[in-house]
């Protein structure tokens, strides 16, 4: 597990509560930053895991709220950015799949238009609120963004051509904000594969997932700190880096 020197800085990592983004969020404080943990409002993990954290000595927060409203994101911004002192790093990582199985590609029905609204609404507009309302602490900070997309935007294969089709264009965003808010904000995502314990709430068949499995070199899932670690370093380190998609997948789309 890498590690680095963020004291003083201070992180907002949105989809905290669980898999990647406790990961990132642990991984973060345990390396010296004060970090902001965001879940849906109500939500009995993310006040689990805060406590937790606290619990072992590490600096967190809890700024409940949802990427899917735009008051919403505003005051849990704004809260987070508060109680911390500013903001050096925005990890967008909240996302929801919209469905408890996969929808096969060719079913409409189930896509309809409240679907796809409330896909774009988390997964796409999302971020874009995080960062517009994160921006001022941002470029005062110098800071960086990472936003999480995922190889479904690459190639397909995700929980339903309306997942893919939101992570596809958070990628575009990526490069599009890395123009647009260089020099001052550097702006990169990183597209997972396969995740292991993430608390997904869409399920796939275990077969599926055993088999597809097989078909990565590396022969594992990625657990949520492998995905933690590429995210650190977008933040930490890689200072000549914007606009990039750090593909994680153990090598699946190679």
């Amino acid at each position: 597990m890498i590690s680095a020197e963020l004291q003083g800085r201070k992180a907002l990592i949105t989809g905290a509560a669980s898999g990647i983004g406790l990961a990132t969020a642990e991984l973060f404080a345990r390396s010296g930053a004060r970090v902001a943990l965001n879940d849906l409002p109500g939500s009995p993990r993310l006040e689990v895991e805060v406590g937790r954290l606290k619990g072992q000595g590490l600096d967190v927060i809890a700024a409940p709220g949802d990427v899917g409203s735009d008051s919403d994101v505003k005051r849990m911004v704004e809260t987070a950015a508060g109680a911390l002192g500013g903001l050096d790093y925005l990890v967008n990582n909240a996302g929801t799949p919209g469905t408890k199985q996969p929808i096969p590609i060719e079913d409409m029905v189930r896509q309809d238009e409240a679907f796809w609204q409330k896909l774009v609404s988390v997964n796409l507009i999302g971020p874009y609120r995080c960062v517009r309302a994160a921006l001022p602490w941002l470029k005062a900070a110098h800071g960086a963004v990472v936003n999480t997309a995922s190889t479904a935007a690459l190639g397909g294969g995700g929980s339903s051509t309306t997942y893919c089709t939101t992570k596809a264009g958070l990628v575009s965003m990526t490069r599009e904000l890395a123009r647009g808010l260089g020099p001052d904000v550097r702006v990169n995502a990183i597209a997972p594969g396969i995740v292991e314990g993430s608390n997904w709430e869409c399920r796939w068949n275990e077969e599926d997932v055993a088999t597809d499995t097989q078909r990565v070199p590396l022969r594992r899932a990625g657990r949520p700190e492998d995905y933690a670690e590429a995210i650190l370093f977008l933040c930490a380190g890689g200072a000549y880096i914007t606009g990039v998609t750090l593909v994680v997948d153990g090598g699946l789309t190679c």
